[in-house]
């Protein structure tokens, strides 16, 4: 059976130095402590190498003994003292003075400093010995390992050079609007930090770039659950959120289609923009409607349903999720457009519950940092409101392990509908999402 100790990967406490020291001082081998405290052997043997205290054995040293000095038996100089009468060797002089004038003065070790214990814990001669004296202390081992730990991690692991470069290329990106997830994304091979670092770069003033010029950084309150009762009549009936929620249980690879309205500062009577999210890859395609109308959502929906065909729609829109909001009380627009047959499934969600359809009302907020609210979408067309589409398909989310919506949607989303809402994607670094996009 091995006698070797495994070690627990852990740092020495003060308990494991009082151990090695005690050990040392009764004669034991490195293995031995090692089994007490459960370290490997080389571990010990670092240790007491690393933290040794010197003690010299004269204060004075002008009292040196000869044999202190390693070049001693060869050295044939003289008036290093400055005395040019001295005739003799300056090794031979009394008292001996070499320590103090000579700067090749080396101090002679100890052979028995040369291999284990490397200190004079144990020592037997140590009251005759002429060398200087070297012991592990438990204490001062501790007092320096707690220093070293505690300079190694304050301030931040970059040179001044690395810290530079990597703010020539964050601070600009943020300053366009992008989120640090997509920045990091889209350049990790440049990148060699994790994104918690580089927030706490930016909460430390390191970079140009502040928590300002973040998109977003806020805390969220814990959401209050609230009861409501089931309303199953009318429009709602059999499409409430709970049937959704059965449905999926039946059909669980049915994707599904989010939908919703942002108004601008007119509210609903102005241009507001009709937004779609595809749950399966986050693709969102945002459309411009002349008022939030049953007749301006009916005309978006059967303009995709007249590009598509029949077979298709059925495809990208087998389930639609949105709010009770009154131009989507119709589900027969969604579900039968152009008065055909049943293509789709429409599903409304809980009252005063938008979370229910959170990944859009998420996505918002790319819409927001480009349109902020109390600005009227008034002067807005639809080549304005696709490019802010493609801008925001093209930033890189966490969620999908850095891809971007658009990539993901050109695997599973059929191509003649990106084709038919000018979907393009926007270089990384190219992206903006700031209201300055709309005046480039």
């Amino acid at each position: 059976m091995s006698t070797k100790a495994i070690g627990n990967k852990k740092h020495l406490t003060l308990a494991d130095r009082a151990a090695i020291e005690h050990g040392i001082s009764n004669g034991e081998n490195f293995t031995q402590i090692a089994l007490r405290i459960n370290k490997d052997s080389s571990t010990i043997s670092k240790e007491i190498r690393r933290h040794l205290i010197c003690v010299p054995h004269f204060q004075n040293e002008a009292q040196r003994k000869r044999s202190e000095c390693q070049h001693y038996q060869n050295c044939e100089k003289q008036h290093i003292c400055g005395n040019q009468s001295c005739h003799s060797l300056c090794w031979k002089c009394r008292p001996k003075r070499c320590s103090m004038y000579c700067s090749d003065f080396t101090s002679r070790i100890c052979t028995r400093l040369q291999k284990p214990p490397y200190v004079c814990n144990n020592c037997t001669q140590i009251r005759s010995c002429s060398h200087d004296f070297y012991f592990y202390r438990a204490n001062y081992a501790n007092d320096v390992y707690t220093e070293t730990r505690s300079v190694s991690r304050s301030g931040i692991n970059q040179t001044p050079e690395s810290l530079e470069q990597l703010d020539r290329l964050v601070s600009p990106l943020l300053l366009q609007g992008q989120p640090l997830s997509h920045i990091y994304a889209s350049n990790q091979e440049s990148v060699d930090c994790s994104i918690r670092t580089l927030y706490n770069y930016i909460d430390q003033g390191y970079f140009t770039a502040i928590n300002l010029d973040l998109p977003r950084k806020v805390r969220y309150k814990k959401r209050r659950k609230v009861h409501r009762k089931s309303d199953n009549t009318g429009y709602r009936k059999n499409r409430s959120y709970q049937d959704f929620e059965n449905y999926l249980k039946e059909h669980p690879d049915t994707s599904v289609v989010e939908l919703d309205v942002v108004e601008g500062a007119g509210g609903k009577s102005e241009k507001v923009l009709l937004t779609m999210l595809f749950r399966n890859c986050s693709l969102m395609l945002i459309f411009l409607m002349d008022a939030d109308r049953h007749n301006n959502v009916q005309a978006v929906f059967q303009w995709i349903y007249d590009h598509l065909g029949t077979d298709l729609y059925s495809r990208l829109f087998p389930v639609i999720l949105t709010d009770n909001g009154s131009s989507f009380k119709d589900p027969e627009i969604f579900e039968c457009p152009g008065n055909g047959p049943l293509l789709s499934h429409v599903f409304y969600c809980d009252p005063m519950a938008s979370w229910q359809k959170g990944r859009l009302e998420k996505n918002h907020e790319f819409i927001r940092y480009i349109l902020p609210k109390g600005m009227t979408f008034a002067g807005l067309d639809q080549e304005q409101v696709t490019l802010i589409a493609n801008h925001i398909n093209s930033v890189a989310r966490a969620s999908l392990n850095g891809c971007t919506p658009f990539k993901l949607a050109q695997l599973l989303i059929d191509r003649k509908l990106l084709d038919l809402c000018g979907l393009e994607s926007i270089p990384a670094n190219q992206v903006i999402l700031k209201p300055s996009l709309l005046k480039k």
